[in-house]
């Protein structure tokens, strides 16, 4: 089975449900660990953009945004929610040079497959300026998994270190799920910079 696709399937079939369950999730906690990092008005990418929550929250705050999502059914709706275009790409395919302050990947990379993770990792710390961050959430385990058709590739402390070449970890913590009757579900979330060349 071509879990990518049936990754992109489910998306294509819940897109709205999708957008209704996360659309008002509290992120406040997330915001306050990350936006210190970026400049007043500066750049920020939100890759993997889903319904496109943060990056309105990005946008609302007088940040210059830039989102894509492999969905072009969430890509379609979170454009509407920002009134720009959103641009339809997988990890996979992006490739931009020095072009953000902060990129954002929040719930995103997990459906990245370790064996293409650190070509991806590589891909955005091209994207970032000198000394620009990154922000990467995954369900924490070790595992790479199929959950109702979904590709989940889960990460801890230790395994998500053999991807960071480039990068200096600033602040590595773990949360729960903000959404209910999934507070059980344990989050790994990491802020790593770009390292001096």
């Amino acid at each position: 089975m071509d879990f990518e696709q049936s990754t992109r399937q489910y998306y294509a079939d819940n897109a709205s449900v999708f957008v209704e369950n996360t659309q008002n999730v509290d992120m406040s906690a997330l915001y306050e660990r990350f936006l210190p990092y970026i400049p007043e008005q500066g750049s920020i990418l939100d890759a993997g953009c889903g319904s496109g929550r943060d990056a309105k929250h990005f946008q609302s705050l007088g940040h210059q945004v830039a989102a894509f999502d492999a969905s072009p059914e969430l890509a379609e709706l979170a454009g509407q929610l920002l009134q720009q275009p959103v641009s339809i790409q997988t990890f996979q395919q992006f490739d931009k040079a020095d072009a953000y302050d902060g990129i954002w990947c929040c719930a995103s990379l997990l459906h990245v497959p370790n064996s293409e993770l650190l070509d991806v990792i590589k891909r955005l710390h091209k994207a970032l300026k000198q000394s620009g961050v990154l922000y990467m959430s995954f369900k924490y385990g070790t595992q790479e998994r199929v959950k109702e058709g979904r590709f989940f590739c889960d990460q801890n402390e230790q395994t998500i270190q053999s991807y960071l070449a480039g990068f200096k970890v600033l602040e590595t913590w773990v949360t729960g799920d903000q959404r209910p009757d999934r507070e059980s579900e344990q989050w790994l979330n990491l802020i790593v910079q770009k390292q001096e060349r």
